[in-house]
Parts: structure tokens; sequence; C-alpha cells
């Protein structure tokens, strides 16, 4: 009898695509509020014997347990697998990370409320921010090199190159169901975990998400694996005006702490520092010396 897999990820409803198209059966633990996800390690996938974390380690994982997806594939169909990843995570991700993280109207009205509604207090008001410097860290660590010396030429290439990586996604998916084929596989977990969040969060600034809702192909793409294998495909407009309302009141309420402690910062700042009271010295009338020294010589 295999292990049980539990796997502990943000919540959303749509888990882990690979343990989908695998088979493996997952029981998904959604994180809300707890401390567990505060080091950002996300997702987790929890065994009798082993703890595992991050996406590529999780796969590589799952295969070692035979739940593979690649079954079917040839010897070229891996190798093109193994060069989209790479081009994934090199020209793809970096705009990702820009667009939650870095861009300052979705990271203030969508990325930072959506976290920091799940991370327990004081937490929440630290970690939101930790995480977009390490995005924009990690940005400038792996495209800002000569000649991109300012920041703003780094985010005009960086979005050139994701562009560039829609396309060629959308030219290599054509009409098919799946990247090769009928039969999902690990390369259509990998584009279905970049292209989903871009696809169906609604954010103020949509520089890459309006690029990539005109290839039509991946857009039909998603909709078909959340339709498939999440039941997420459509969203009714009742719905979607009750999660954007809850949104707007989670936004003012996490906005509302952030200025309360910035202004109990500035009040402590402002605040006149007295010096430390020094405490009279006590004198002692020539009765009570008198009294007192009498005291010492006594037996």
């Amino acid at each position: 009898m295999a292990a049980p897999l539990e796997l502990s990820c943000w919540g959303g409803g749509w888990g882990l695509a690979y343990a989908k198209f695998s088979g493996a059966p997952l029981k998904v633990s959604v994180i809300d509020n707890t401390w567990r996800g505060s080091r950002g390690d996300v997702p987790i996938l929890t065994t009798d014997d082993n703890i595992v974390s991050q996406p590529a380690k999780i796969l590589n994982f799952l295969r070692k347990q035979k739940y593979n997806a690649d079954y079917e594939l040839s010897a070229k169909q891996g190798a093109d697998t193994l060069a989209y990843i790479a081009l994934l995570e090199e020209k793809l991700l970096p705009a990702v990370l820009h667009t939650f993280w870095v861009e300052s109207d979705n990271y203030f009205t969508v990325t930072k409320p959506w976290f920091a509604s799940r991370i327990p207090f004081p937490l929440n008001l630290i970690l939101p921010g930790k995480m977009s410097r390490g995005a924009l860290n990690r940005i400038l660590l792996t495209r800002g090199e000569p000649p991109l010396y300012r920041l703003q030429e780094v985010e005009a290439q960086i979005y050139r190159d994701a562009r560039e990586c829609l396309n060629l996604l959308s030219n290599r998916l054509g009409t098919s169901q799946f990247f090769f084929g009928d039969t999902p596989s690990t390369l259509d977990a990998y584009v279905f975990g970049f292209l989903a969040p871009l696809y169906k969060v609604r954010f103020p600034k949509v520089q890459l998400q309006e690029h990539l809702k005109q290839l039509f192909n991946l857009c039909r793409f998603c909709d078909d694996i959340l339709s498939s294998y999440f039941r997420l495909g459509g969203v009714s407009p009742t719905g979607q005006e009750v999660v954007d309302a809850n949104l707007q009141k989670l936004t003012q309420l996490v906005n509302k702490e952030s200025n309360l402690i910035e202004k109990m910062d500035d009040n402590l700042r402002q605040s006149p520092q007295l010096p430390p009271r020094k405490l009279p010295a006590l004198k002692l009338t020539p009765a009570a010396e008198e009294s007192n020294s009498l005291q010492r010589l006594s037996p």
C-alpha cells in the first residue's frame, strides 16, 4: 500500500497540476493563516518518511514513486520538455515575478493583501515586503547585467523576453489540446503553473496579461485544464463580485494595519526624549548625624 501523500499549498484550489496529470493520490491541505508557510517554502509534500518542498523536487519525488506523466514521451519529446522548461525559467519567470511582486499597483492591490491574509500577525506586515524585495533582487541578479544598468531598462527587456516566450509557446501548442498530443505531461504542468495565475488574477496593471489574452490557444489551454482537472473553469459574475468586494475589504484592512504601525513608529521617534532623572542625595541633619554615629558605636 502506497504511503499517504499530503500537499500543503497556498489557497486557490489548484494544488499541483503534475499530481493531477500523473494520478498521484494527493490530499491537498490549504495553508491559511498558519505559521507553517511563513518561510516561503510552499508547496510542501509530506509522507510518512519524507518532507519535500519546492515544485521541482516534488516532481522528482513523485516520479520515483512511479507517478510519471511522461511515460508515453519519446526521447526527443523529453529533450524538448527540458528545453522549454529552461526557456520558461529564463524568459517568462522574471516578468511573472515583476507582475506579482514588483509592479507597485499590482503588489499593493492584489499580491500583498492576498498573502497577508494567510500569514499570521505580525509577520503579515513584514514577510510580503521581504518577498517583494527578494523578487526584485532575483530579477536584478539574473537580468541586471550590462548594458542594462537602470531598472527601467531591465523591466523593458524582461517584458520583451516574456512576450517572445509566450509567442513561442503559442506556436508550439498550435491547435493541440496539450503540448505533446492528447495527454498532459510535465511540460503542460509547468506551463499551466506559469500561465494560470497570470491569466486568472485581476490586476490593475495588465501589461503581460493583455498579451497572454491575445493568444487564444494558450487561454483555451488554461481553461481546459481548469475545467477538466480543477473544476474552476468559470466564475459567475455574482461570485466574482463577491471575490472583488472581499479583496477590496482585505486591502483596506491591511493598509490600515500598515498605516497604524507606521504612525506608532513615527510617534515614538518624534516623542521628546527626556534624560533620566537623578534622585537627590539625602542630607542628614546634625541631630540625625549624631544619632547615627552613636548607633554605629554602640555594641
